[in-house]
Protein backbone atom coordinates (compact mmCIF):
# COMPACT_ATOMS: atom_id res chain seq x y z
CA UNK A 1 0.00 0.00 0.00
CA UNK A 2 1.51 3.45 -0.96
CA UNK A 3 2.48 5.51 1.50
CA UNK A 4 -0.26 8.57 1.29
CA UNK A 5 1.22 11.74 0.25
CA UNK A 6 1.05 14.83 2.94
CA UNK A 7 -1.46 17.57 1.87
CA UNK A 8 -0.60 21.03 0.40
CA UNK A 9 -0.63 23.93 3.04
CA UNK A 10 -1.74 27.37 1.89
CA UNK A 11 -0.88 30.44 4.05
CA UNK A 12 -2.52 33.88 2.96
CA UNK A 13 -1.42 37.60 4.88
CA UNK A 14 -2.53 40.46 3.49
CA UNK A 15 -4.34 43.72 4.18
CA UNK A 16 -7.85 43.24 5.90
CA UNK A 17 -9.26 46.05 4.02
CA UNK A 18 -7.98 45.63 0.56
CA UNK A 19 -10.38 43.30 -1.64
CA UNK A 20 -7.60 41.80 -3.12
CA UNK A 21 -6.54 39.97 0.00
CA UNK A 22 -10.28 38.35 -0.11
CA UNK A 23 -9.54 37.49 -3.51
CA UNK A 24 -6.41 35.79 -2.56
CA UNK A 25 -8.47 34.15 0.74
CA UNK A 26 -11.57 33.01 -1.38
CA UNK A 27 -8.88 30.83 -3.74
CA UNK A 28 -7.33 29.37 -1.00
CA UNK A 29 -10.89 28.48 0.38
CA UNK A 30 -11.88 27.17 -2.88
CA UNK A 31 -8.67 25.01 -3.95
CA UNK A 32 -9.40 23.46 -0.29
CA UNK A 33 -13.38 22.66 -0.77
CA UNK A 34 -12.67 21.26 -4.42
CA UNK A 35 -9.44 19.40 -3.58
CA UNK A 36 -9.76 18.70 0.37
CA UNK A 37 -7.70 15.36 -0.63
CA UNK A 38 -5.29 17.76 -1.68
CA UNK A 39 -4.66 20.58 0.64
CA UNK A 40 -5.07 20.93 4.02
CA UNK A 41 -7.24 23.69 6.02
CA UNK A 42 -5.62 26.77 4.47
CA UNK A 43 -4.51 29.46 6.57
CA UNK A 44 -5.44 33.13 6.48
CA UNK A 45 -4.58 35.95 8.38
CA UNK A 46 -6.13 39.68 7.74
CA UNK A 47 -3.78 42.61 8.83
CA UNK A 48 -5.03 46.59 10.01
CA UNK A 49 -2.94 48.43 7.52
CA UNK A 50 0.19 49.86 10.31
CA UNK A 51 1.12 45.99 11.17
CA UNK A 52 0.36 44.63 7.34
CA UNK A 53 3.21 47.25 6.62
CA UNK A 54 5.35 46.37 9.71
CA UNK A 55 5.06 43.19 7.97
CA UNK A 56 5.67 43.64 4.64
CA UNK A 57 8.48 45.63 5.55
CA UNK A 58 10.22 42.86 7.18
CA UNK A 59 9.53 40.66 4.45
CA UNK A 60 11.27 42.77 2.14
CA UNK A 61 14.41 42.56 3.96
CA UNK A 62 14.25 38.65 4.25
CA UNK A 63 13.72 38.37 0.79
CA UNK A 64 16.03 41.09 -0.19
CA UNK A 65 15.84 41.93 -4.17
CA UNK A 66 12.68 40.24 -5.16
CA UNK A 67 10.61 42.03 -3.07
CA UNK A 68 12.10 45.34 -2.74
CA UNK A 69 8.81 46.56 -5.71
CA UNK A 70 6.37 44.41 -4.11
CA UNK A 71 3.09 46.54 -3.80
CA UNK A 72 0.46 43.79 -3.52
CA UNK A 73 -1.46 43.81 -0.22
CA UNK A 74 -1.26 39.89 0.14
CA UNK A 75 1.24 37.29 0.12
CA UNK A 76 0.94 33.93 -0.17
CA UNK A 77 2.83 31.03 0.94
CA UNK A 78 2.75 27.41 -0.34
CA UNK A 79 4.51 24.69 2.33
CA UNK A 80 6.34 27.42 3.61
CA UNK A 81 7.45 28.99 0.14
CA UNK A 82 6.32 31.86 -1.31
CA UNK A 83 4.50 31.86 -4.47
CA UNK A 84 4.13 35.82 -4.54
CA UNK A 85 1.66 38.54 -4.47
CA UNK A 86 -2.20 37.46 -5.31
CA UNK A 87 -1.30 37.93 -9.42
CA UNK A 88 1.07 35.42 -8.79
CA UNK A 89 -1.04 33.08 -6.31
CA UNK A 90 -3.89 33.24 -9.43
CA UNK A 91 -2.22 32.27 -12.12
CA UNK A 92 -0.70 29.47 -10.29
CA UNK A 93 -4.50 27.93 -9.00
CA UNK A 94 -5.52 28.47 -12.53
CA UNK A 95 -2.80 27.04 -14.27
CA UNK A 96 -2.01 23.72 -11.87
CA UNK A 97 -5.49 23.20 -10.27
CA UNK A 98 -8.08 24.71 -12.80
CA UNK A 99 -9.45 27.00 -10.31
CA UNK A 100 -12.52 29.72 -11.52
CA UNK A 101 -12.07 32.97 -10.38
CA UNK A 102 -15.73 33.76 -10.97
CA UNK A 103 -16.85 36.15 -8.17
CA UNK A 104 -17.05 40.13 -9.23
CA UNK A 105 -14.54 42.28 -8.17
CA UNK A 106 -17.63 44.25 -6.17
CA UNK A 107 -18.09 41.15 -3.85
CA UNK A 108 -14.61 41.00 -2.81
CA UNK A 109 -14.99 45.32 -2.07
CA UNK A 110 -17.92 43.95 0.08
CA UNK A 111 -16.24 41.14 1.91
CA UNK A 112 -13.30 43.65 2.60
CA UNK A 113 -15.38 46.22 4.30
CA UNK A 114 -17.28 43.89 6.17
CA UNK A 115 -13.97 42.02 7.59
CA UNK A 116 -12.74 44.96 8.80
CA UNK A 117 -15.66 46.79 10.81
CA UNK A 118 -16.35 42.87 12.00
CA UNK A 119 -12.71 43.00 13.04
CA UNK A 120 -12.61 46.46 14.99
CA UNK A 121 -16.11 45.80 16.63
CA UNK A 122 -14.99 42.46 17.77
CA UNK A 123 -12.14 43.70 19.99
CA UNK A 124 -14.53 45.74 21.98
CA UNK A 125 -11.84 48.52 22.33
CA UNK A 126 -12.47 51.87 21.57
CA UNK A 127 -10.65 53.66 18.84
CA UNK A 128 -9.61 57.47 18.30
CA UNK A 129 -8.07 59.45 15.60
CA UNK A 130 -5.87 62.41 15.32
CA UNK A 131 -5.78 64.15 12.16
CA UNK A 132 -2.10 65.76 11.88
CA UNK A 133 -0.79 68.94 10.19
CA UNK A 134 2.85 69.52 9.69
CA UNK A 135 3.12 73.34 9.19
CA UNK A 136 0.60 74.92 7.35
CA UNK A 137 0.18 70.82 5.04
CA UNK A 138 -2.12 68.16 5.97
CA UNK A 139 0.05 65.07 6.78
CA UNK A 140 -2.18 62.43 7.27
CA UNK A 141 -4.43 60.46 9.89
CA UNK A 142 -3.73 58.43 13.01
CA UNK A 143 -5.79 55.92 13.64
CA UNK A 144 -5.46 54.55 17.75
CA UNK A 145 -6.44 51.27 19.10
CA UNK A 146 -7.65 51.95 23.21
CA UNK A 147 -6.57 48.68 25.09
CA UNK A 148 -9.91 49.41 27.29
CA UNK A 149 -10.12 45.63 28.44
CA UNK A 150 -6.50 46.13 29.77
CA UNK A 151 -6.16 49.97 30.77
CA UNK A 152 -10.00 51.66 31.03
CA UNK A 153 -9.00 54.97 33.36
CA UNK A 154 -6.04 55.54 31.27
CA UNK A 155 -7.86 55.23 28.48
CA UNK A 156 -10.99 56.78 29.40
CA UNK A 157 -8.20 59.83 30.01
CA UNK A 158 -6.80 59.82 26.59
CA UNK A 159 -10.64 59.41 25.00
CA UNK A 160 -11.86 62.14 26.36
CA UNK A 161 -8.97 64.38 25.37
CA UNK A 162 -9.57 63.44 22.13
CA UNK A 163 -13.09 64.18 22.11
CA UNK A 164 -12.79 67.82 24.36
CA UNK A 165 -15.89 67.12 26.10
CA UNK A 166 -14.97 67.83 29.58
CA UNK A 167 -14.37 71.28 28.16
CA UNK A 168 -12.03 73.51 30.56
CA UNK A 169 -10.66 72.16 33.74
CA UNK A 170 -11.81 73.60 36.92
CA UNK A 171 -8.78 74.44 38.67
CA UNK A 172 -6.42 75.77 35.95
CA UNK A 173 -9.16 76.84 32.85
CA UNK A 174 -6.45 74.54 30.19
CA UNK A 175 -9.01 72.81 27.55
CA UNK A 176 -8.67 69.62 28.28
CA UNK A 177 -8.99 68.73 24.44
CA UNK A 178 -5.60 67.51 22.49
CA UNK A 179 -7.06 69.32 19.40
CA UNK A 180 -4.20 71.78 18.53
CA UNK A 181 -2.10 70.62 20.59
CA UNK A 182 1.61 70.39 19.66
CA UNK A 183 4.34 67.43 19.12
CA UNK A 184 6.96 68.96 20.95
CA UNK A 185 9.54 66.27 20.73
CA UNK A 186 10.97 63.68 18.52
CA UNK A 187 13.75 61.39 19.45
CA UNK A 188 15.68 59.47 16.53
CA UNK A 189 15.01 55.67 16.52
CA UNK A 190 12.56 56.44 20.11
CA UNK A 191 9.77 58.12 20.12
CA UNK A 192 7.53 61.27 19.37
CA UNK A 193 5.82 62.97 22.65
CA UNK A 194 2.67 65.16 22.34
CA UNK A 195 0.23 66.17 24.16
CA UNK A 196 1.27 69.19 26.87
CA UNK A 197 -2.24 70.75 26.72
CA UNK A 198 -1.04 73.55 28.93
CA UNK A 199 1.88 75.26 26.81
CA UNK A 200 3.39 72.84 24.14
CA UNK A 201 6.22 72.72 25.27
CA UNK A 202 6.59 69.36 27.15
CA UNK A 203 6.77 71.35 30.56
CA UNK A 204 2.60 70.67 31.74
CA UNK A 205 -0.71 69.32 30.65
CA UNK A 206 -3.35 67.79 32.61
CA UNK A 207 -5.74 64.68 32.75
CA UNK A 208 -9.16 64.74 33.24
CA UNK A 209 -9.19 63.37 36.86
CA UNK A 210 -7.03 66.77 37.77
CA UNK A 211 -3.16 67.62 37.16
CA UNK A 212 -1.77 63.72 37.50
CA UNK A 213 -3.02 60.49 38.00
CA UNK A 214 -1.79 57.24 38.78
CA UNK A 215 0.22 54.34 36.95
CA UNK A 216 -2.76 52.45 36.47
CA UNK A 217 -0.53 48.98 35.51
CA UNK A 218 2.20 47.97 33.31
CA UNK A 219 0.24 45.19 31.63
CA UNK A 220 0.90 46.10 28.28
CA UNK A 221 4.12 45.86 26.44
CA UNK A 222 6.30 48.25 24.33
CA UNK A 223 6.88 45.65 21.76
CA UNK A 224 6.42 47.14 18.40
CA UNK A 225 6.42 50.45 16.27
CA UNK A 226 3.35 52.16 16.94
CA UNK A 227 2.79 51.79 20.66
CA UNK A 228 1.32 54.47 22.57
CA UNK A 229 1.71 54.98 26.18
CA UNK A 230 1.43 58.10 28.82
CA UNK A 231 4.35 59.94 29.33
CA UNK A 232 5.57 61.27 32.78
CA UNK A 233 7.81 62.85 35.01
CA UNK A 234 8.36 59.48 38.04
CA UNK A 235 6.17 57.21 39.52
CA UNK A 236 2.11 58.22 39.12
CA UNK A 237 2.44 61.75 37.38
CA UNK A 238 0.30 61.24 34.21
CA UNK A 239 -0.99 64.03 32.33
CA UNK A 240 -2.24 64.75 29.13
CA UNK A 241 1.48 64.14 27.57
CA UNK A 242 1.92 60.61 25.89
CA UNK A 243 4.33 59.27 23.28
CA UNK A 244 4.17 56.85 20.64
CA UNK A 245 6.98 54.86 19.90
CA UNK A 246 9.36 54.39 16.49
CA UNK A 247 10.56 51.06 17.22
CA UNK A 248 10.65 48.06 20.32
CA UNK A 249 11.25 49.88 23.41
CA UNK A 250 11.79 47.50 26.07
CA UNK A 251 13.05 49.19 28.61
CA UNK A 252 10.19 51.50 29.28
CA UNK A 253 7.79 48.42 30.31
CA UNK A 254 8.11 49.07 33.92
CA UNK A 255 8.15 52.99 33.67
CA UNK A 256 6.00 54.19 31.36
CA UNK A 257 2.13 52.77 31.24
CA UNK A 258 1.52 51.88 27.62
CA UNK A 259 -2.15 51.80 26.84
CA UNK A 260 -3.17 51.35 23.17
CA UNK A 261 -1.50 51.39 19.56
CA UNK A 262 -1.54 52.83 16.00
CA UNK A 263 -3.98 50.44 13.82
CA UNK A 264 -3.47 53.29 10.41
CA UNK A 265 -1.22 55.83 9.81
CA UNK A 266 2.22 54.03 8.48
CA UNK A 267 3.11 57.06 6.15
CA UNK A 268 1.82 60.10 8.61
CA UNK A 269 4.08 58.70 11.14
CA UNK A 270 6.84 58.53 8.82
CA UNK A 271 6.56 62.12 8.09
CA UNK A 272 6.95 63.10 11.74
CA UNK A 273 9.66 61.01 11.94
CA UNK A 274 11.44 62.31 9.56
CA UNK A 275 10.94 65.87 10.63
CA UNK A 276 14.51 67.98 11.58
CA UNK A 277 15.04 69.00 15.32
CA UNK A 278 17.10 71.26 17.03
CA UNK A 279 17.54 69.92 20.90
CA UNK A 280 14.52 67.21 19.54
CA UNK A 281 11.92 69.85 19.29
CA UNK A 282 10.36 70.31 15.75
CA UNK A 283 11.64 73.23 13.56
CA UNK A 284 8.38 73.32 11.87
CA UNK A 285 5.90 72.69 14.07
CA UNK A 286 3.64 69.36 14.10
CA UNK A 287 0.12 69.36 15.56
CA UNK A 288 -3.24 67.34 15.68
CA UNK A 289 -5.34 69.56 13.78
CA UNK A 290 -8.83 67.65 14.35
CA UNK A 291 -9.55 64.77 16.96
CA UNK A 292 -11.98 62.41 18.17
CA UNK A 293 -13.94 59.17 18.42
CA UNK A 294 -13.85 56.68 15.48
CA UNK A 295 -16.67 54.38 14.36
CA UNK A 296 -15.62 52.16 12.35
Amino acid sequence: MADEQPRLELLVIGLLRDETFHQAKCCAEGLYQKYPDKFATPETQGLLEFAWELYIDAKRHDHRGEMWAFNEKALCFLNGQLIGGVQDFLKWAIGEWQYDDYRPPSLYLALAEEAYKAHLNETSHTYVYMDIKIGEEDAGRLLIELFTDKCPRTCENFRALCTGEKEKSKETLVDLHYKNSLFHRIVPNGWIQGGDIEAGRGTGGESIYGPVFEDENYAVKHTKRGMLGMANKGRHTNGSQFYITFQRTQWMDTKYVAFGQIIEGTDTLKKLEEQVTYNERPKTDCRVGDCGIFTP
